[in-house]
């Protein structure tokens, strides 16, 4: 089955919204083994919204629609099914005795308006909402299905687990497994892993995230036994590849990671730090259980590498990290433990100056706490 998404929508076209419903069922489509081959965005323009449909329906068999179904003159999903279909939208009672007492139940009037989001097609079934005014469409013609849901993320998840997904035939399962490093580059990262980035049973791709570079694995397969054991067995090579600059994987963060080891360890951890304006304290605070290993964090205007550590005398942190501010290039020093632990970052901007400093400052920590 090939699948298409098309948000529909100006504010997404403007880049006033973040188009979440995209992502979300991208990931789902992914989870059903369903092929999506393309993301589309079109306005709140009727004419251009049926050239996207038509598009669509050309090149895929499912098209999973988000947007335009409110009562506004603006709202045009229905209108474009419509017109590309052929057929002629008509108030269903029923529908509309629905819409007319959820008005009631909250002690309003319907408007007159609302009455199109009663309308149905002949090749449509009303897909309930629950949680909103705007029933979703369901249409199937030709062999091919288009769903329309709204554009408020938490009615069309709704519409999307209980009454859309279910019904879908899944023709296998895609799996995948991300693997996430640190102090290495990605194409570094494609240079080590060799041929193993031309694999195709199961892929690897590699990606430059914020949180460094994540290496994903993915397989495709009738079910999911047969893709997670091909998937183990290439993250087993990955890692035989890339050592110990291999942090985490999935959902893992740096903060957690790090904070699993110092627990392990018995350690707790003071932060000093300039260059990178508190974000490394922010990042360990926001990790679960911070407060059973974080003992102090301080943050000061472009100090010094000495001023930094005075601030943390005293403390009864067993590992004292210290973040200098600097220009163009500074030492991050880990102390406290036995021995010492350095790494020099070098940067052209501020901006990038604070992002290496959050980043090596999390990564010499994360070394130190694995041991």
């Amino acid at each position: 089955m090939r699948a298409e998404i098309l948000s529909i929508g100006t504010e997404l076209l403007l880049g006033q919204i973040l188009d979440t419903n995209a992502q979300y069922l991208a990931q789902r489509l992914a989870g059903l083994g369903i092929d999506l081959l393309y993301k589309s965005t079109v306005g709140d323009n009727l004419t251009r919204a049926v050239q996207a449909i038509e598009r669509a329906l050309d090149r895929s068999d499912l098209i999973a629609c988000t947007g335009g179904l409110g009562p506004t003159e603006d709202d045009l999903t229905r209108e474009a099914i419509a017109a590309v279909l052929g057929e002629e939208p008509t108030v269903d009672p029923a529908l509309e005795r629905e819409l007319r007492d959820w008005f009631a139940g909250r002690g309003h009037p319907m408007p007159e308006r609302n009455r199109k989001q009663a309308w149905l097609i002949p090749s449509a079934t009303a897909i309930p909402n629950p949680n909103g005014t705007a029933p979703g469409w369901d249409v199937r013609k030709d062999g091919k299905r288009i769903v329309a849901m709204p554009g408020v993320p938490r009615e069309m998840t709704y519409m999307w687990e209980r009454h859309v997904e279910p019904t879908l035939a899944v023709g296998g399962v895609l799996r995948s497994r991300t693997l996430k490093l640190l102090g290495i580059g990605e194409s570094a990262v494609e240079e080590q892993l060799g041929e193993l980035v031309r694999s195709t049973a199961p892929t690897v791709a590699t990606y430059a995230k914020n949180d460094g570079v994540h290496v994903r694995i993915t397989d495709k397969a009738a079910d999911a036994a047969t893709a997670d054991g091909r998937i183990a067995r290439m993250e087993e090579t990955v890692r035989a590849r890339l050592g110990a600059q291999v942090w985490g994987a999935d959902d893992d963060t740096l903060g957690a990671v790090i904070g699993r080891g110092l627990v392990a360890r018995g350690w707790r951890i003071a932060v000093a730090e300039s260059l990178s304006g508190g974000d490394i304290a922010r990042t360990l605070t926001d990790a679960p259980d911070a407060e059973r290993w974080l003992e102090r964090a301080v943050v000061l205007p472009r100090a010094d590498g000495r001023t930094l550590a005075d601030t943390l005398a005293g403390s009864f942190a067993q590992v004292l990290l210290v973040v200098p501010h600097g220009e163009g290039s500074v030492e991050l020093v880990v102390m406290g433990m036995p021995g010492r632990l350095t790494s020099t970052i070098r940067f052209g901007s501020l901006a990038e100056g604070r992002r290496r400093a959050l980043l090596g400052g999390l990564d010499l920590l994360r070394r130190v706490a694995a041991g």
